[in-house]
């Protein structure tokens, strides 16, 4: 069981992904028409990139957002290259968001970013509104998965495992927040077995999607699902259901 648990996702997902988000992009424009238009309360919502990738990742998430009535932030340091010092640098760009705005943050963090996006949480918990995952490998980010190679080229040979041990056991820790961990069993870089909560609770929740973990940020259903979130908080913030049978078959089959 623990040996399928590591296993990385086929080659052929992996090759497959490029295609299937831009699909799943094209697929999500005419349907995103359909999604309500809520208005937000205007509370921060700040955006992290997955790793290798930048700000314009995330362009099209940030637009979803900002159209649903949030001040949103990018992350900021343009190219997310894996580096753990990062995290000194967000908490103090949390800091100063919280400051001039005098709100409690809400983070969405891709891949990569989703881990930073709980660490943040578990240091800031008094400032964080919520934390939403896309992908994350916060469960297992030093077993095997398809972006590991890349990250050792681009750290001089470093491995991800060889990262400093006892952050590397805090990460699968929850953080003391509302969390969504949007995950998807098709996913073709990271196991999808790794971006789960290991125990859902009042405020822990896991939720599968259909799609490429490449087109999570243009994905339909996620879009909605970031939508349903953000107009929550800690005081009324309850698990996510979908809306009658159509919706659980289509958009969110783990439910």
């Amino acid at each position: 069981m623990l040996k399928n648990i590591m296993k990385r996702p086929s080659f052929l997902k992996f090759l497959s992904e490029p295609g299937r988000a831009l699909f799943e992009a094209g697929v999500s424009v005419p349907i995103k028409t359909l999604l309500s238009k809520e208005e937000g309360d205007g509370h921060p919502v700040f955006v992290l990139p997955g790793f290798m990738a930048s700000q314009r990742s995330t362009k099209g998430l940030r637009k979803h957002i900002a159209e649903s009535g949030y001040d949103v932030h990018d992350w900021g340091m343009g190219r997310n290259l894996g580096k753990m010092e990062y995290l000194d640098i967000l908490f103090t760009r949390i800091d100063e968001i919280y400051e001039q705005s005098g709100q409690k943050i809400s983070l969405v963090g891709w891949s990569l970013g989703g881990v930073y996006a709980r660490q943040i949480a578990k240091e800031r918990p008094n400032i964080i509104r919520q934390v939403i995952t896309l992908g994350s490998p916060f469960g297992g980010l030093g077993e095997p998965n398809n972006a590991s190679w890349i990250y050792s080229i681009m750290n001089k040979g470093e491995k991800v495992k060889d990262v400093n041990r006892t952050l590397l056991e805090n990460l699968p820790l929850p953080a003391p927040v509302p969390t969504t961990a949007i995950f998807s069993k098709v996913d073709g870089i990271v196991p999808w077995r790794m971006c789960l909560e290991t125990v859902e609770s009042d405020i822990h929740q896991n939720i599968e999607v259909r799609g490429s973990h490449l087109g999570l940020g243009s994905n339909f259903s996620v879009l909605k699902l970031i939508t349903n979130r953000l107009k929550l908080d800690s005081s009324n913030w309850v698990k996510f259901k979908p809306n009658g049978l159509l919706e659980t078959k289509l958009l969110y089959p783990s439910h």
